[in-house]
């Protein structure tokens, strides 16, 4: 029997009533529809602390001691296959809380490993990682994002994947012009939310529905 997935999500917004809220709804039921086990962090719910400080920085290359102030952060990012992250893409990039969770969690001997000679960069430390979703809004149009850069997808999506799986699998979904979204785009939005949803897990979902 195929073990469950295990899935991570990373939700970054300050308002529990706000779409990007909607949005995890939904990623969440996908999750559930596949049988998923599922830790969920709320980074603004838990008050989660962005700012790496200076006694971590003089730490940051002393593993495994560089995990200890985001024990139960990494501890979970060490047991997830499925990554995903949810949030609103704020001056086209990520908000600064979802950084932040980045600086700190994301530490040496975990996530990367640190060059072993001059001239050499560093290598992935994610491998357990086959799946990587991200999920946000966005309030500038498709048009003006991509000319920008998109930083935001970017650092996840290349950033992050480089330390994944070599063969990770990857879903986006973004919402352009939120700020003058309609009921009708929204409602469309979460569909298509779920249509990446399927994809990224769809061998999950389909395996559990044979299984029933």
């Amino acid at each position: 029997m195929t073990a469950p997935l295990r899935a991570l999500v990373i939700h970054c917004h300050p308002d529990p009533a706000s779409f990007t809220a909607a949005v995890r709804d939904r990623v969440l039921a996908q999750l559930a529809a596949a049988g998923a086990e599922v830790r969920m962090h709320d980074l603004y719910a838990t008050g989660f602390a962005p700012v790496l400080s200076r006694a971590e920085w003089k730490g940051y290359l002393d593993s495994p001691a560089n995990r200890v102030p985001v024990a139960g952060e990494t501890e979970d990012l060490e047991w997830c296959d499925t990554l995903i992250f949810v949030y609103p893409t704020w001056w086209y990039g990520l908000p600064a809380l979802l950084k932040g969770w980045l600086d700190r969690v994301l530490v040496p001997d975990l996530a990367f490993l640190m060059p072993k000679a001059q001239g050499e960069t560093i290598r992935p430390g994610l491998t357990h990682i086959s799946r990587l979703g991200v999920f946000t809004t966005c309030g500038a149009s498709w048009w003006l994002t991509t000319l920008v850069g998109a930083p935001g997808k970017r650092t996840l999506l290349r950033g992050v994947r480089y330390l994944c799986a070599p063969r990770c699998r990857t879903g986006f979904a973004a919402h352009y012009l939120m700020d003058s979204s309609t009921p009708q785009s929204r409602a469309k939005h979460l569909e298509k939310v779920e249509r990446t949803m399927r994809t990224l897990i769809g061998d999950r979902v389909a395996a559990r529905a044979a299984a029933e």
